[in-house]
């Protein structure tokens, strides 16, 4: 009998790659590029996972909407610039990341993708320095969705591998990630070590290390490899 599919669907930055410190500075950039002050450190972090568009109108409010546009294409070319300068170490892996995707990716029954905030191009670029774009079978990016924590990263990735969401778990660090999988229709997986502490408490599951993914999906799944 063959074993039906799953898929294991992961956020990116605070989930997958380190960025905090790429991503405070590349705002900085876009804001002093307007003559704005840049949001503190705190205020930046808690907008990752957002589309831009979305971010900068919660960290610009009082800006008009030519204003936080440009805010965009700022951070877009800085964080362009910054990857292009740096390579992998601009947002490098967390520790265990790798060996929980090769795990994963050698089982044949389960598919890995991503559901992040960042543009087809910044996602597209990170995996490459990564040696990572051969590994996920659906890449969902804000380019073509809404905002996270709207469902429907979610739902097109499961309608391209074909999973069901009682086959498919969102991992992720934010609120944005466990309120997309709540809203999917999918299990969650919170991360402790991402940006948002409360997405550890609140969803269906937590770890605290890569390590222990696969032993929890084993558990959910009973995969037997």
């Amino acid at each position: 009998m063959t074993a039906p599919l799953r898929l294991v669907l992961f956020d990116v930055d605070g989930t997958l790659v380190d960025s905090q410190d790429s991503i405070v500075t590349c705002m900085g950039a876009a804001f002093d590029g307007q003559g704005l002050p840049a949001p503190d450190r705190g205020a930046v972090l808690s907008i990752v996972g957002l589309s831009l568009p979305v971010a900068m109108a919660q960290l610009a409010p009082q800006a008009p909407e030519h204003v936080r546009d440009a805010l965009v294409a700022g951070y877009k070319q800085a964080y362009h610039a910054q990857r292009l300068a740096q390579g992998a170490a601009g947002s490098p892996l967390f520790p265990g990341a790798r060996a929980a995707i090769d795990a994963l990716h050698a089982i044949p029954e389960v598919l890995l993708g991503v559901a992040t905030g960042k543009s087809q191009r910044g996602l597209d670029g990170l995996l490459q320095v990564h040696g990572l774009d051969r590994v996920f079978a659906t890449r969902q990016v804000a380019d073509h969705h809404p905002s996270k924590p709207h469902p429907s990263m979610i739902l097109t990735a499961m309608a391209e591998t074909g999973v069901g969401p009682d086959q498919t778990v969102m991992i992720g660090d934010t609120a944005f990630d466990i309120d997309m999988a709540r809203a999917a229709g999918v299990t969650s997986i919170g991360v402790d070590w991402g940006y948002h502490p409360d997405a550890f408490e609140t969803a269906d599951h937590g770890i605290r290390d890569f390590a222990e993914l696969m032993p929890l999906l084993k558990t959910m799944w009973g995969i037997q490899h």
